[in-house]
């Protein structure tokens, strides 16, 4: 099974233990493949999307992070979701190429990644709704609504921008001592949108005090990034680091979840190694 150049579609096997890579060359012996939750709505008009083998691949060739991804459709996320099958993953990542066709997928998967520490990264679409399922689900307000999903609603969280986003680049600004600085590299970065909604003002106060930290701006102050304190890796952007460059050359921020979803793939080895190891000595000793 290869899982640097065309990530799997269709029934989500269940990730159990580390499959060898067709590639060993291009990982250091050792390091564990890691398992990727790729959830959105596949389109071959959708850029980013079709980036995403691109990028497996460089992770692989030039990082040594080899993952083995799997696109899981919105409309079979919920499913996932509430079956355990997402939480036995070591990394979601929720893509652009909304409206999605199950909000309700798409924000049960970012709940998981929230409250199983499973290392997250949400990007465009996935920034928007990463907003959305805190608002909803920790906040409490059940109401907040996204504009391009509910057209009607008054004062919805998600909004339409003053000005479109799309094909656009722009200055964005890490806050000192943040995950996104860390994951970023720098303090400032141009980065590329292509996106006609962003999270309204009148609702980030209530999304900090509830431990949401909105890290990154561009420069005008206008929020770009968010984070979870204590989270493992819980990165969301409103732009598409799948756009930086022609793809050779990872955004620093896929790299950062793909060294956190290895680092999670390590640990659940080691976790089973140990257990494997216990259950032979209790074996030795009974015999």
């Amino acid at each position: 099974m290869t899982s640097t150049s065309a990530p799997h579609t269709g029934p989500v096997a269940r990730p159990s233990s580390d499959r060898p890579s067709e590639r060993p060359s291009a990982r250091p012996a050792g390091r564990p493949v890691a398992r990727i939750a790729l959830v959105g709505d596949r389109s071959p008009h959708v850029k980013s999307h079709t980036r995403i083998p691109v990028l497996l691949e460089a992770l692989s060739a030039r990082e040594g992070l080899v993952l083995d991804a799997y696109w899981i459709p919105t409309a079979d996320a919920g499913t996932e979701a509430a079956s355990g099958g997402l939480a036995l993953f070591d990394a979601v990542w929720v893509l652009p190429g909304s409206p999605y066709a199950s909000t309700a997928g798409a924000l049960a998967a970012i709940r998981v990644a929230r409250e199983e520490g499973i290392p997250f990264l949400g990007t465009c679409g996935g920034f928007q709704h990463t907003l959305l399922e805190y608002a909803r689900t920790v906040c409490g307000l059940t109401d907040a609504a996204h504009a391009e999903e509910e057209p009607d609603a008054v004062e919805p969280l998600i909004a339409p921008l003053a000005c479109s986003l799309v094909g656009h680049e722009g200055l964005v600004r890490t806050e000192p001592g943040s995950l996104a600085e860390s994951a970023l590299g720098a303090e400032r970065s141009v980065e590329r949108y292509h996106c006609d909604y962003g999270p309204s003002p009148r609702y980030l106060p209530t999304l900090t005090a509830h431990g949401l930290r909105m890290s990154g701006r561009d420069e005008e102050g206008r929020v770009r990034i968010a984070e979870l304190p204590g989270h493992p890796f819980f990165l969301a952007t409103l732009f598409q680091p799948e756009l930086a460059g022609d793809g050779s050359r990872p955004h620093p921020a896929i790299r950062a979840l793909a060294e956190a979803a290895v680092a999670r793939a390590a640990r659940r080895r080691e976790g089973l190694t140990g257990r494997l190891a216990a259950t032979l000595a209790a074996s030795r000793a009974a015999g």
